[in-house]
């Protein structure tokens, strides 16, 4: 796996519209449902994976700009080594865009909170999480944080086609997004 830095987001709870009963909140990488902190690119922090290197960066730029962390959770990010292309159903390399440094500051301590899938097409930041965003947690299993439990489990959605037959017209990239967990890490 590897580190691709941390994020601040608002996360969305009990979200009823997904009809997935297990599903008490939504930890998605992606932006549709739980936002981030702010429109974050147009400060130019952020790594070359589209995230913080760390949570003092994150808490810097909330400072400098008046954005309001309140009611926030931190999360740290790491993501599978591989990507898969659904065109094509192979896998291939993933790395982070060179024009921007990345040096992630690991945390301390981290936990598993779960494992999304997101569209990636552009290549710069996760774009949509189908089980959330498109509401396919409501017929594939997902934990109450709506991800998958494993790594194993990511690889059999994506390699069974499960995502091919959603409202999506074509994922382009899909990638797994390593959830490792922090919740208020500044306070």
């Amino acid at each position: 796996m590897i580190p691709v830095g941390y994020m601040a987001k608002k996360v969305i709870a009990e979200p009823n519209l997904l009809n997935a009963g297990n599903v008490k909140d939504i930890y998605s990488v992606t932006d549709c449902m739980s936002k981030n902190i702010a429109d974050y690119i147009k400060y130019w922090k952020h790594n070359g994976y589209w995230f913080f290197d760390s949570p003092e960066i994150i808490d810097n730029l909330a400072r400098e700009n008046s954005i309001d962390l309140q009611g926030t959770k931190f999360f740290y990010y790491e993501v599978y080594e591989l990507e898969f292309h659904d065109d094509d159903s192979e896998w291939h390399s993933f790395q982070s865009d060179p024009s921007f440094e990345t040096n992630v500051k690991l945390p301390n301590k981290k936990f598993i909170e779960g494992y999304d899938i997101t569209t990636f097409s552009v290549g710069t930041s996760p774009e949509c999480s189908p089980l959330s965003c498109n509401a396919l947690a409501a017929i594939i299993k997902t934990n109450t944080h709506c991800l998958l439990n494993s790594l194993n489990e990511a690889k059999q959605c994506l390699e069974s086609g499960q995502f091919k037959n959603s409202d999506l017209v074509h994922f382009g990239y899909l990638q797994f997004i390593h959830w490792k967990g922090f919740n208020n890490l500044l306070q």
